[in-house]
């Protein structure tokens, strides 16, 4: 009588055609066990396949610890074990994680590289430095990163012209727009790059 193929159930079970890596086994190997060997120069070591009975029978008898040294097994039980190496910085220098490092990979969909894409940020010619809520509030107004206080002043005003209810006919669809400006126009009077 043939044996029954275990069911899905069984936890790690990788369906296949692979033979069962315990000598006179002719059932699959549907169980992965760690290699014989460590790891190489070509990569890690291909995984042994059990059946279920096998894989019972080698997780009974498995000792991570097996030809250590007593030094290495107290090394290896240490509470912080592990922990010591080191980690991926959690920012860089721009606070923004950069990226990979390679640039070769096969990206069609442009699904992983347009998350590390940066647009440029526009730069002023006197190198004063805008934050995210100046370059909002310019948008907001329509001007350019390079626009001094004479140009702010200027734009503010005749944006206050054209959506102030008194100066429209008294239409007050555009009260929304004119708090905007206002908002704008106070943060960026007061912003280090236009003082």
């Amino acid at each position: 009588m043939a044996k029954e193929r275990p069911s899905a159930r069984f936890h790690g079970r990788i369906e296949g055609d692979r033979p069962c890596s315990a000598p006179g086994c002719d059932a699959c190997g549907e169980f992965r066990a760690p290699p014989l060997e460590g790891p190489s120069s070509d990569g890690p070591p291909a995984f042994r396949w059990f059946c279920l009975d096998h894989v019972r029978e080698f997780n009974a008898r498995y000792n991570y610890f097996d030809g250590m040294t007593a030094d290495e097994i107290h090394h290896a039980q240490r509470p912080m074990a592990g922990w010591e190496r080191e980690t991926r910085a959690f920012a860089r220098a721009m606070g923004a994680d950069q990226g990979p490092k390679w640039s070769d990979f096969p990206d069609p969909l442009d699904a992983i590289s347009a998350r590390y894409r940066r647009e440029a940020a526009p730069e002023r010619s006197d190198g004063k430095p805008l934050s995210g809520q100046d370059r909002a509030s310019l948008k907001v107004l329509g001007l350019p990163a390079n626009a001094d206080r004479m140009a702010l002043r200027k734009r503010y005003s005749e944006l206050v012209r054209r959506y102030h209810p008194d100066r429209n006919g008294g239409d007050r669809s555009q009260e929304a727009m004119l708090t905007n400006v206002i908002a704008a126009y106070q943060q960026l009077r007061q912003a280090p790059a236009f003082l």
